[in-house]
């Protein structure tokens, strides 16, 4: 087995960034969903699920931490790491309230004129993050602005199995996952534990709960009419009412991962 692609979203629900390596931390892979747009009267996150339209927003992680925001017909926008707390902004993502630096005015209107919505940019530092779900993970564990873990891995056979039962192409990003493995049969992941790639070892906490943002094609913004493959995958992926596809990690440390290291199963 190997780990076959790499993949960062910066922004949370806007393109993601294919990698050849990347250095890992506390939160994930470096610059993973750091960033996250929200509405500005009530600091609730958005989504594609909701703003289908965050699909062609794409967001680079610049050198000096901050971010490259490009769209069609804009032009690209670089915005600095906040600094410090003198602007916080209250945000609620899921069940979790934090308050997190705001980016400022420019890239809020920048946004805001794209999305069609009154939205603010805010950006996590490491001492603000939040704790895994109840029940799940260390104390020591955190979490930036992913929907609830720092890792999602995805096996490359479990797509090629979707794609069979559907019956056309999907792209892997519908599911956006951080790791892709090669090399495994189809749902292996589903009975891991424990992995090694490299040199790093990852717990496999949860499986990781599907919605309707994987029915929007990742490059047009499109959402299927026939609700695919989200409908496949509920008639042979449904536990409890909860359609379950990929798996959500922790590493146990840092260091560096690239495409191609070896992947293996210890537990």
């Amino acid at each position: 087995m190997r780990l076959s692609a790499l993949y960062r979203y910066p922004l949370k629900s806007a393109r993601a960034q294919a990698l050849q390596s990347s250095p890992l931390d506390l939160l994930g892979l470096s610059g993973d969903r750091r960033w996250m747009l929200v509405e500005r009267d009530n600091g609730r996150f958005l989504t594609q699920r909701a703003y289908p339209q965050m699909s062609q927003l794409s967001a680079a992680c610049a050198n000096d931490g901050g971010l490259v925001l490009d769209a069609p017909g804009r032009a690209s926008l670089q915005v600095p790491v906040p600094e410090g707390d003198s602007n916080l902004r209250g945000v609620l993502i899921w069940r979790d309230t934090l308050r997190v630096p705001d980016a400022g005015d420019e890239a809020a209107q920048w946004l805001s004129e794209f999305i069609g919505k009154d939205v603010r940019l805010v950006h996590v530092p490491e001492q603000r993050t939040r704790f895994l779900p109840n029940g799940y993970g260390l104390n020591s564990d955190r979490v930036a602005f992913a929907d609830g873990f720092p890792l999602l891995l995805i096996g490359q056979a479990s797509l090629d199995d979707l794609v069979q039962r559907v019956g056309r192409p999907l792209e892997m990003l519908r599911f956006r996952p951080n790791l892709v493995v090669e090399g495994a049969s189809a749902f292996a992941e589903d009975g891991w534990k424990r992995i090694r790639i490299g040199e790093m070892e990852f717990r496999v906490l949860k499986p990781c709960e599907r919605c309707i943002l994987t029915t929007i094609d990742p490059q047009t913004g499109e959402r299927s009419a026939d609700r695919e493959p989200l409908a496949t995958l509920k008639t042979y992926r449904q536990k409890e009412g909860d359609v379950l596809f990929g798996q959500n990690l922790v590493a146990d440390g840092s260091g560096v991962l690239e495409v191609g290291m070896a992947v293996a199963v210890l537990e």
